[in-house]
């Protein structure tokens, strides 16, 4: 374990580096620049500006300024959010978005365990097709279309939630639904699949033989071996709930950092965009790095090599 872990840090350091430095050239890369506007700034102004950001140096020189930087754990401060550093900015968008994120992921894996299993468990039933029916329609719609529907429906029609805004857990319960139903989708799709292929496998034919109630069958004898590919899917799905929420925050108003990030790539804002590019990396490398480690404790045949 602590071998499998080291290794990992070190892919992690070299998958960072590369990550900053294909991000570094090509933001600088992009026509225009963090001062262009409608509005020019004064000469002097913009000379100033162009100094305080390091922007005046050659690039070699920028790129060896900001790694330092990075690796003392100093993201800078934002262009545009001239009153705040990027590590503020991080500190206040981060909980937010974790928040959503981690509520869309836990309606996602339960309510697509639970719709996979029983559809396994009845396989052909009316319920089976109507769970897999719903599986399909949730692939096959975005999330940005789910969330106009609900905030029609459940904000306007059915005034039950707040259509946006952020602070309580009313205001939670749409934008999570949102981001997680598409994911739940899949998570019902691969564990009806799986749970099918563990359920006719011969140490579930002999546990049956001995006696053993099929609820039993299912949620211990079953349930364990049909889990590995739904966590295989979680690294994915992580990442796609995180880039997903960049949306989903703009619909429903909230303080996220995908807010952040939608403006700091419109705005050519580079320290902000490139400390979001790297949370994110290390966040969806972290999140991988834990479903390996849990193939181990699902399996005990899985060995971390």
């Amino acid at each position: 374990m602590i071998a499998f872990c080291f290794r990992r840090l070190l892919w992690m350091a070299l998958t960072l580096w590369i990550v900053f430095t294909i991000s570094f050239f090509l933001m600088r890369a992009v026509p225009g620049g963090p001062f262009d506007s409608e509005r020019a700034l004064e000469p002097e102004i913009e000379k100033l500006l162009m100094k305080r950001y390091n922007l005046d140096k050659g690039l070699g020189e920028q790129y060896r300024i900001e790694l330092g930087n990075y690796l003392s754990g100093d993201f800078g401060h934002s262009f545009k959010l001239t009153d705040y550093t990027v590590n503020e900015v991080i500190a206040e968008g981060l909980p937010v978005s974790m928040a959503l994120g981690l509520f869309a992921l836990l309606l996602a894996v339960s309510f697509g365990l639970l719709a996979g299993i029983v559809s396994a468990v009845f396989r052909g039933s009316w319920g089976d097709f109507s769970l897999m029916l719903i599986a399909t329609i949730g692939i096959a719609l975005p999330n940005f279309v789910i969330a106009g529907i609900c905030i029609v429906l459940f904000a306007f029609l059915i005034p039950l939630f707040p259509p946006a805004g952020w602070g309580s857990i009313n205001q939670l319960v749409l934008p999570a639904f949102c981001l997680g139903a598409p994911y739940a989708a899949y998570v019902a799709r691969i564990a009806r699949t799986s749970m099918l292929d563990v359920l006719s496998q011969d140490h579930i034919r002999t546990a049956r033989a001995k006696g053993v109630s099929p609820l039993r069958v299912v949620l211990v004898h079953a349930l364990r071996g049909a889990l590995l590919p739904v966590v295989s899917f979680l690294g994915p799905a992580v990442a796609g709930i995180l880039t997903g929420s960049l949306v989903v925050e703009q619909v429903f108003a909230i303080p996220g950092l995908g807010s952040h990030f939608v403006q700091a790539a419109t705005q050519r804002d580079y320290t902000l965009a490139m400390g979001l590019v790297m949370l994110y990396t290390v966040l969806l490398y972290t999140m991988n790095w834990l479903v390996d480690m849990s193939y181990a404790v699902l399996d005990p045949r899985v060995r971390l090599e």
